[in-house]
């Protein structure tokens, strides 16, 4: 392989995980990180704070339609509305004068996320062949981890002037988002079938998949959406609250490392460990949340989890059918963040009445649940799927 095409390779998978790192790790994950002082500042209450995130979730998922129809054709086109969504809705959070104006604000932010990742599948399965593709795939989808860890890390720093570091996010979302369209060539790999929507046997091939993801969709939601909230009530520091945070952005960011092993399992049995230590993570945080150490550990567990979940996915659809890797990526994503926003609103509403630990470990079981639908999934030649 000549050196300018593997370094440009190599670029590219750095400008794709930056890219991931900004619109996942300091834009759309980043709400709940935020989501205390926010609410100090702008009087927002947990029920509040629930529907805005499930608004922002339905985001999400519209905007990961649109990467389902456009991905294969129009990456490069994607990545530019990325930019704009996360990097704009991360600037109107930071001037927000009230809460109607964050709401809005923190929904469009997260369109950018939605967007990106169909986009950067396509385009880095463009620009990979065979394994290389696969490994290269879950080094930028881990990009999540080192997103949050870098969010993490400006709340301390900034704290508790959240409104920079929303500026910082608007910012480096522009910086990752250039970068890609540098370093991206067309993606002129796009097979013929590709270019069509996916017949009634892909559909069916996904069933199991779709399911899968919704359901730990509303598992996820208890730590990303309440995490802080319940070890801030529980009584601890503010700043043990966002390095359990850090902690959460360390675990997905060891995905990166992990990623030779769990590049050559096949994404079920993934799938099935990623979502039981995702679970453990969940219901150990609610059942501690005041303890800081444990605390830590469980958000540890629950962002390697969470990462290598998301990249399962990936290699699900992939398995089902790699000419429509993007299309089956925004697919599945879509019917996460919808379980995401379903998860938000329901536990909104119920940890006043139930209590951290029965709602965290309910999420935990349902992560579990969503594991055990990988079971009895095999591999399917593409030409099975139409």
């Amino acid at each position: 392989m000549k050196r300018p095409f593997l370094f440009r390779r190599v670029a590219l998978v750095t400008a794709g995980t930056a890219l991931i790192a900004a619109t996942y790790g300091l834009v759309r994950l980043a709400y709940g990180l935020h989501l205390p002082e926010m609410s100090a500042d702008l009087g927002i209450d947990t029920a509040t704070a629930g529907k805005i995130s499930a608004a922002a979730s339905l985001v999400y998922g519209g905007a990961a339609l649109l990467g389902f129809v456009l991905g294969a054709t129009r990456p490069r086109l994607l990545v530019v509305l990325a930019m704009l969504t996360a990097g704009g809705g991360a600037a109107g959070i930071a001037l927000a004068p009230d809460a109607a104006v964050l709401a809005v604000s923190a929904a469009v932010s997260s369109a950018g996320a939605g967007l990106a990742s169909p986009a950067l599948v396509r385009l880095v399965h463009a620009a990979f062949d065979g394994d290389d593709s696969d490994a290269a795939q879950a080094i930028v989808n881990a990009g999540t981890g080192p997103g949050l860890v870098a969010a993490g890390l400006i709340a301390l720093a900034v704290t508790p002037d959240w409104r920079v570091a929303w500026l910082i996010a608007a910012v480096a979302t522009l910086g990752a988002g250039l970068a890609v369209l540098a370093l991206a060539r067309p993606a002129d790999a796009r097979s013929a079938a590709a270019r069509h929507l996916p017949p009634a046997p892909w559909w069916r091939r996904h069933r199991r998949p779709v399911a899968a993801a919704a359901l730990f969709g509303v598992g996820a939601a208890a730590v990303w959406n309440y995490g802080r909230v319940v070890m801030v009530d529980a009584g601890a520091t503010e700043s043990a609250s966002v390095l359990a945070w850090i902690c959460v952005g360390c675990g997905g960011a060891a995905v990166i490392a992990t990623a030779p092993l769990t590049g050559r399992a096949a994404p079920r049995r993934v799938w099935l460990i990623a979502t039981a230590v995702a679970a453990a993570g969940t219901a150990a945080l609610g059942a501690f949340p005041g303890q800081p150490l444990t605390a830590a550990v469980a958000c540890a567990l629950f962002g390697w989890g969470y990462v290598a979940a998301s990249g399962a996915l990936i290699g699900w659809t992939t398995g089902i059918d790699a000419d429509r890797a993007a299309a089956g990526t925004a697919a599945l994503f879509v019917v996460f963040m919808i379980g995401q926003a379903a998860g938000a609103t329901v536990l909104g509403a119920a940890l006043p009445v139930a209590g951290p630990t029965v709602a965290f470990v309910a999420a935990g079981a349902l992560s579990v649940g969503a594991g055990l639908l990988a079971a009895g999934w095999r591999r399917v030649p593409a030409r099975d799927v139409g």
